[in-house]
């Protein structure tokens, strides 16, 4: 009777959840309860308030270590829901009893942190004061994070595990598996280097592979998982180590094709009587599963060289039915021939499982394979028409096309890709015609004249004989058109010399001033005069200025402001002379009509002195700011006992 295998739950180890440590888990879980819940309570409230308040904290601390540690006892695999494999794997690795113990202990804690937070709301209800609803929960949160510590042991030693476990490789035990063992340093990791895609190290000495490793390969368009396993010596099982014990659990629990490999060199530090024994010894582990012995290294000792007693028990192996094929990793020899053979042979095995089993039946009574019977013993040729036979001869007969692959090698570094070869055109002859160039939007080739050249030629010789015929000898001049040259060539000299001057006034290097403080027109400087000659009294009277300002054209106001500025100017001492310059203004006043026009200049220059600060002095992050003295979610809420400093 064949026996259904169990379907075990699939586990992804690299996503177990991280164990904190005792001390940050506590922190983790206090810190959350502070954020979450309110921390506002006066003792004025009345006191169902105040103790929902109290309830609440303790509810949440308490549901918050139950969700954490309900996670942490999920994601860690049950020993007794895993496949066998992957249960010994842990066993061998961890300690079975060790990792049920800490895992047990979690659970502990779990359940005792629910009866604490039970018996402290129950208690709750009997709190007649702010004072002692505090204590309460006090006592509450404390004796559930003193649960939690007394579990540091067991939370390093999971966070441990988790990480052991994230690293290990993912092997599918129910999917085409290629197992790998023998003594340490035959070759088995250079074969799966070989054949799968995997990077396991490769050193000359013993135990280099200290762990499962995995590759992947595929043949006949499927998907294989070889394993390399550490190697194995040759004592009883009690007296094997953890590295061996992993290659011991691969063997019994994977339905896989086992590659024994042997090193028939005897480099690897073993004779071939001892690999012969070790083959023996392990052969229980290797019921129905396909078997497969490598004798690896024939490039350095052929088969044809083993002794004659090793060559009898090789085979004796072959009686039985086992597998016996040469092969070598460095010249890659054999290599191939190995994979195939275990892969077909382990192929083999589980279509015949898979017929013999319940599904298999079901799926052969719905196939029918119709196989036609003979009627007669006339053997009957298939028949060729004629004519398919002449288009084949005739076909076989005709030159071969030439590839452009070929010719390109044919013809190498000289070979050009003919881009026009296949255009498809009504008339061949048009096939390498010279592209027209059009530049906007017009064909070059409509304003090219053909017959350029001729019609050039025919214009030197017509120009040619025009100069022989004298046409363009000048007639000489007479006297007065020589005078008008003359005069013309002066005329130019003088403007030349004009234009330089002006360009030289203009590059003098002098400030530009506003007309207002230049020199003063005409008119004003002779009533200067006039004021500085005539004594204060005999100033115009009012009446007559502003009779001779009308008569100017000035207005009376601009008439009023000069006679002021003549009598400031003529207050001044008699004996400074006119000669003497007037002090030079300052830069910032020069310019100016009056003080208002200075004033509104000066407002001007810093509203745009404002904007360039603004655009180009922003605040940074290195200038020296504190935002918030006491920033609210440290200073808020009524504290009386304890620091301050945290929570």
């Amino acid at each position: 009777t064949h026996v259904e295998p169990l379907k075990m739950a699939s586990y992804n180890f690299k996503k177990i959840t991280v164990v904190p440590p005792a001390k940050d888990f506590i922190d983790i879980i206090l810190s959350k309860t502070h954020r979450k819940t309110p921390t506002v309570v006066h003792k004025q409230y009345k006191i169902s308030r105040i103790r929902q308040f109290y309830n609440r904290k303790i509810k949440y601390t308490q549901q918050n270590f139950h969700d954490r540690l309900t996670g942490i006892i999920q994601d860690f695999p049950q020993l007794d829901n895993i496949h066998p494999f992957y249960a010994d794997l842990i066993n061998v690795l961890y300690d079975r009893d060790h990792y049920k113990l800490a895992l047990g202990q979690i659970n502990t804690a779990r359940h005792l942190i629910d009866n604490v937070a039970k018996d402290y709301v129950r208690m709750m209800k009997y709190a007649d004061s702010l004072y002692r609803c505090k204590q309460l929960k006090r006592a509450a949160l404390g004796r559930m994070c003193t649960v939690m510590k007394r579990q540091n042991q067991s939370l390093q030693y999971l966070e441990q595990v988790r990480q052991h476990l994230a690293r290990l490789p993912s092997i599918d035990p129910n999917t085409r598996t290629v197992l790998i063992c023998g003594f340490p340093n035959v070759g088995k990791s250079s074969f799966i280097n070989k054949i799968t895609r995997a990077d396991v190290e490769v050193q000359p000495y013993a135990f280099t592979t200290k762990s499962l490793f995995v590759g992947h390969m595929d043949y006949k368009y499927l998907r294989w998982q070889v394993v390399d396993t550490p190697g194995i010596l040759d004592h009883p099982l009690e007296e094997r180590n953890t590295i061996e014990m992993q290659a011991i659990t691969a063997l019994a629990h994977l339905r896989a094709a086992v590659l024994f490999i042997m090193d028939i060199s005897e480099q690897c530090g073993h004779s071939l009587e001892q690999q012969l024994h070790l083959f023996h010894n392990i052969k229980p582990l290797f019921a129905n599963k396909p078997l497969i012995v490598a004798l690896n290294k024939i490039d350095i000792t052929r088969p044809e060289e083993m002794s004659e007693e090793v060559q009898t028990e090789l085979g004796k192996l072959e009686t039985e039915g086992v597998v016996v094929i040469p092969m070598s990793t460095v010249t890659e020899e054999g290599v191939i021939k190995v994979k195939t053979e275990a892969c077909d042979l382990l192929l083999a095995q589980r279509v015949d499982q898979k017929i013999r089993g319940k599904k298999g039946q079901d799926i052969l009574n719905r196939i029918h394979l119709a196989v036609p019977k003979p009627r007669d013993d006339k053997e009957r040729l298939p028949f060729i028409p004629p004519g398919a036979k002449v288009t084949k001869a005739d076909k076989d007969r005709s030159p071969k096309k030439r590839t452009l692959r070929e010719k390109e090698l044919e013809e190498g570094d000289d070979y050009r890709i003919d881009m026009k070869a296949h255009y498809i055109l009504e008339d061949e002859s048009q096939r390498y015609d010279v592209m027209p160039e059009i530049i906007e939007g017009k064909n070059v080739a409509d304003f090219i004249d053909p017959d350029i050249m001729r019609k050039l030629e025919e214009l030197e010789k017509e120009e040619e004989l025009r100069v022989e015929a004298g046409e363009y000898d000048s007639e000489p001049e007479d006297e007065e058109t020589l005078k008008i040259r003359e005069t013309a060539e002066k005329i130019r000299e003088v403007k030349k010399m004009r234009h330089l001057e002006s360009i030289n006034k203009k590059s003098r290097n002098h400030p530009v001033k506003a007309r207002t403080t230049g020199a003063h027109r005409s008119r004003s400087l002779t009533r200067r005069d006039k004021a500085e000659d005539m004594d204060d009294d005999d100033y115009l009277s009012e009446e007559e200025g502003n009779s001779e300002a009308m008569d100017l054209g000035f207005t009376k106001d601009r008439t009023l402001r000069k006679r002021n500025r003549l009598k400031v100017d003529a207050s001044k001492s008699k004996s400074v002379t006119r000669s003497r310059s007037n002090s030079r203004v300052p830069r910032d006043q020069s310019g100016f009509r009056d003080p208002s026009h200075q004033q509104m200049a000066k407002k001007k220059m810093k509203a745009t002195q404002k904007k360039m600060i603004a655009s180009r002095g922003r605040k940074g992050e290195a200038d020296r700011v504190i935002l918030a003295k006491k920033p609210k979610h440290l200073f808020s809420g009524k504290r009386k006992m304890g620091k301050t400093q945290r929570r």
